[in-house]
Formats: structure tokens, sequence, C-alpha cells
């Protein structure tokens, strides 16, 4: 009987990791298969529950469920994740409490990593202040980065950055809301978009264009759907470097597969099949 494994979150017709999970099961002989599944945040304890009657062996949640999966009392979150606040993966194991971990900070920063990015000492703007906002800035801050994070609603973005900082990481971090954003970024190293501007199927919306944009900027989006989202398309026209999303799915994904089966995954397969995806 074949072990199913799943991602939840609305909207989630534009999910890739089942493409990407499916193929490195396939790849290890592994008797299982990876779902996606719409599950609003007001139903996800049932659906959570739902799946491990069901023997499920695991799942990946997406926006907006990150943060909710942190408030059930069914799930216990390990420590990071907690103090993270929000889960992306659960582990359901015989016997056990249902287990919440959260692997995109260390996904980020191998995406970072793979571009020859430096954290320490660098100047990021952070756009966003939801689940995936808030592991990326508790990663940048513990790897020593100056963190302002911008955000609609700027009162979310402050009480982040109090947040982090009362964790006491070496990195410096401050709240703001999306007013001088150009004067922010002219100051920058990097610029990290963590919210849905840009995603599938709202594809022309974007936290900055080129003239906002520098050539000395590193421009990570860690939306992956489109392949090339416009923040991308503009961050190229202002000759700054771009990180494409696809890579923090990867390595996140590929982090959860291993908190799922102890097994280590074929990442480079995982991103050869996201990749080709696209191509479809």
């Amino acid at each position: 009987m074949k072990r199913v494994f799943g991602v939840f979150g609305d909207p989630i017709a534009h999910s890739l990791s089942p493409a990407m999970h499916n193929a490195a099961f396939s790849a290890l002989g592994m008797d299982c298969v990876y779902h996606a599944f719409r599950v609003k945040p007001e139903k996800l304890e049932k659906a959570i529950l739902g799946a491990e009657a069901m023997g499920f062996g695991g799942l990946n949640l997406t926006v907006p469920l990150k943060e909710a999966a942190l408030k059930l009392d069914c799930v216990k979150p390990d420590r990071l994740a907690e103090r993270i606040g929000a889960v992306n993966t659960i582990v359901f194991k015989e016997n056990e409490k249902i287990n919440g971990y959260n692997t995109d900070g260390s996904g980020a920063k191998q995406a970072l990593q793979e571009s020859a990015v430096e954290m320490r000492g660098s100047k990021v703007v952070l756009a966003g202040a939801g689940g995936a906002a808030r592991a990326i800035a508790f990663q940048l801050a513990a790897d020593g980065a100056e963190i302002t994070i911008i955000n609609r609603t700027e009162a979310r973005a402050i009480e982040l950055a109090k947040e982090i900082s009362a964790a006491a990481l070496p990195g410096k971090v401050e709240g703001r809301g999306l007013s001088g954003l150009k004067a922010m970024l002219q100051d920058a190293d990097i610029l990290i978009n963590t919210t849905t501007l840009g995603m599938h199927p709202n594809t022309e919306t974007t936290i900055a264009t080129a003239e906002e944009l520098h050539s000395d900027l590193t421009v990570f989006d860690i939306v992956y759907n489109p392949l090339e989202t416009r923040l991308l398309k503009e961050a190229k026209a202002s000759g700054a470097k771009t990180v494409s999303g696809v890579s923090m799915l990867v390595y996140q994904g590929a982090e959860a597969f291993r908190l799922w089966t102890g097994i280590e995954p074929p990442v480079e397969l995982m991103k050869k099949t996201v990749l080709e995806a696209f191509k479809a």
C-alpha cells in the first residue's frame, strides 16, 4: 500500500511540490505518492488530523497555513519552528505526537549560498511578514545580516522585528512600512520578496520596479511560479543579480523529505524536475 504525502495550501493549484517529490520517490524506488490539497485555514486542524488518521507519512504547509499550524493543539512544533512562529513541515510517526518543523530558513540560506551571496554583514530588505518571512528573517539574523522588514501593514513588520531582536541573534532588525522603498533599496545589498506578489495567476504584480533597483543588488524572489517573476525581470533590467525561488523550493523540500523518511533525497533530480515542469 502506497504511503501518502502531500502539501496543504490555499491556493494550491500552482504547486510544483508533487512533481518534485514524486520524482524523488520514484528514483529511490519508494512506494510513496505526493499530492496537493486545497485546505482553508479554518479547516486546517481537521485536515491534519484526517491525514494522520489515514496513515499519511507527512505534509508540507504553504500560504496561508504556516502560522495557523503553530496555534493548533494537535501539532507539537520543534524548538526552531516555535521560535520562528510558523510550521511548514508536518511529520507523522506511529504512537507519537504530530510533529511540526520549519525548513524555509535553511532552504533560503542554501539558495543564497548556491548563488555565492554573502549574508553576514549584508544589508537586507525583506518584503513580507508572513510565515516564510519569519523563517528567513530568523535565519538571516542568525547569520549576522542587517535586516529591514517591510510590509503593507507596518505594525506587523515592527512586531516581527521586535520578536527577532528579542531572540538576541547577531543581526540587527527593524520593521517599516512600504513608503520610501527606493531609498531603502539604494542602501541595500539584498532584496528578498516573501509576499505572493507576482505569483501565478497575478503575474504582473511586483514589490519593486527596475527604477527602484540597482546593479549592485541581489534580488531573491521566493515565488517560483512563474519561473521568472516580474520582480526578477525588473531586477535583470536594472543589472541586478537574481536568485530564483526554485532553489528555495527544492532545498526546503529536500529537508522535509529527510525529516519524513530519514533518507537523503536526489536534490539535483528534484531541481531538474521542477525546471522541466515549466517547459511542459
